[in-house]
């Protein structure tokens, strides 16, 4: 895994397209399936769909993701043409599959940054320019003033006290959400400001829509915001250019024509990227194996109803799901079993990932809706029956499973992770590289194909495909009680979901 990460990325690219040859019409447990044979075939149990779900199969897709990014503007942002054309090639193959799909359209605010950013250092001394980031859905601006470091973390009113209006508010990151911290600066006379992060790397944070932010915001790393902080008589211009439009999208929903449909087990991702780049690895890996397990499963009937989304507005803030869930009786809401979300699945500096269900790191809010933790140890015994590690991955809301678990149903799925730094320890467990991001394409413009692990891919899309099969005929430890027409769910205990439900791999609340 770790070799695809390390060479350049015109050989990795190359040993990509290798790799997809060699793998073509394998199902990498050294079961050949050729297309041929899959095409026709009742995938009815696990050895069966596995060597049907091959990385060519997930590939056609990414290259076909990759093909509409590169002819719409380099992206496939919700309310672009790019987005629309992804929608298009996947409501074909689902409808060519057989599934009976939906296109339920809703209003979003769209974000873009226009470009032409600036943070720098006016005075005292020489002006000095420092790398940023403009923080979604800032405010726009063009502001030279004195800077006021805000106490604490700039949660309180308190932390405010004395700070002098119009200045740069200077706020570390932590502890309350973005939209708190700068709307407390914006009633303190902030005109600009700048959130550092409390640990290594960029913010990579997001102000929710509604917030309505008029100030320019720009992201700076911990070293960088220290050493602002320390800075006697500060002065730093701060520009940013952004737009907010009001736009329209749609999620994609494919039902399936067997199983018990009062027992659903849906799954899901989000199809759209952000607008700096293709989207690849986030999301057009989970999308392509959703796609492909859906076809593979296609002639297969299974004892209870199976239901594929692909959500659209993620990346603007997990508006799809949210749209969707919202937008249900309550005895159709009732009658969903579970929910399985994919989001992200071959970065190319891979660790292996499992949401926790249980809370069993507690490193959550608390655990999930019960029977999260019966769909967590799905996926490990799935990694370990081929010994492959695994770690938890905070269960906090921040992807389309949020909404579903908001409302009490269980959810679950995986990761090979986002913007986290890989540790030495984490190299121990699956190679790679320490001291760098697990994608260090994350909502960036090179998360093209070349932004991906074969082997990580490949994997984590037959387990997407194991789950989804076990779970359409299990449903052992979920179902509780069967569900009636308009029966209440019980929201998990202690859980409070995420202002705005931000996507978990934006770090974009505190």
């Amino acid at each position: 895994m770790a070799s695809y990460f390390i060479e350049p990325r015109v050989a990795r690219l190359a040993a990509l397209a290798a790799a997809v040859l060699l793998l073509a019409g394998c199902g990498g447990d050294g079961a050949v399936a050729p297309e041929t044979a899959c095409a026709g075939r009742v995938n009815d149990t696990e050895d069966k769909l596995l060597a049907c779900m091959t990385l060519d199969g997930v590939m056609s897709h990414l290259r076909e993701f990759d093909r509409i990014a590169r002819a719409n503007g380099g992206h496939r942002a919700s309310g672009s043409p790019g987005y629309e054309a992804s929608g298009a090639y996947a409501e074909r193959v689902l409808r060519d599959a057989g599934y009976a799909v939906t296109r339920s359209s809703f209003d979003f605010v769209r974000y873009e940054n226009l470009g032409a950013s600036v943070l720098r250092q006016v005075g005292p001394g020489a002006a000095v320019d420092f790398a940023h980031r403009v923080m979604d859905y800032s405010g726009s601006g063009d502001v030279s003033a004195a800077v006021g470091v805000v106490g604490g973390r700039g949660c309180r009113a308190d932390d405010f006290a004395g700070f002098p209006p119009a200045s740069i508010a200077l706020i570390e990151r932590g502890d309350c959400s973005f939209d708190q911290k700068i709307g407390l600066a914006e009633k303190a006379g902030a005109v600009g400001a700048v959130v550092y992060n409390n640990a290594e790397g960029m913010v990579h944070g997001a102000l929710s829509p509604r917030a309505g932010v008029d100030i320019p915001v720009l992201e700076a790393t911990q070293a960088l915001g220290r050493q602002l902080a320390a800075t006697p008589g500060l002065v730093l211009r701060v520009a940013a250019s952004t737009r907010r439009d009001p736009a329209t999208t749609f999620n994609l929903v494919a039902e399936g024509r067997s199983g018990d449909e009062n027992h659903v087990v849906m799954v899901g991702g989000h199809l759209d990227s952000v607008q700096a780049g293709p989207g690849i690895n986030d999301n057009g890996s989970g999308s392509a194996a959703v796609l492909e397990t859906a076809v593979q499963l296609a002639r297969t009937t299974t004892r209870y109803r199976l239901r594929f989304a692909l959500w659209g507005a993620e990346e603007e803030g997990v508006l799809g799901s949210a749209d969707y869930v919202g937008g249900l009786a309550p005895e159709a809401l009732a009658k969903i079993a579970m929910y399985l979300n994919f989001d992200m699945i071959g970065s190319p500096n891979p660790g292996y990932f499992i949401y926790d269900g249980d809370n069993s790191d507690g490193r959550s809010q608390g655990p999930g809706p019960a029977g999260s933790e019966v769909i967590e140890q799905t996926f490990e015994r799935f990694y370990a029956a081929r010994n492959t590690p695994f770690k938890g991955t905070p269960f906090d809301g921040r992807s389309d499973y949020g909404p579903f678990i908001e409302l009490g149903i269980p959810a679950g799925g995986i990761s090979s992770g986002v913007d986290e730094i890989k540790t030495e320890a984490d190299v121990a467990l699956w190679g790679g590289k320490a001291g760098i991001t697990f994608d260090p394409c994350y909502h960036a413009a090179c998360d093209d194909l070349a932004n991906l692990d074969p082997a990580a891919l490949e994997f984590n899309s037959k387990a997407v495909a194991a789950a989804t099969l076990h779970h359409a005929n299990d449903l052992r430890g979920i179902l509780r009680t069967a569900p009636q027409g308009g029966a209440a769910r019980t929201v998990r205990k202690g859980y409070t979901p995420p202002a705005d439900m931000r996507p978990r791999h934006l770090p974009a609340l505190r």
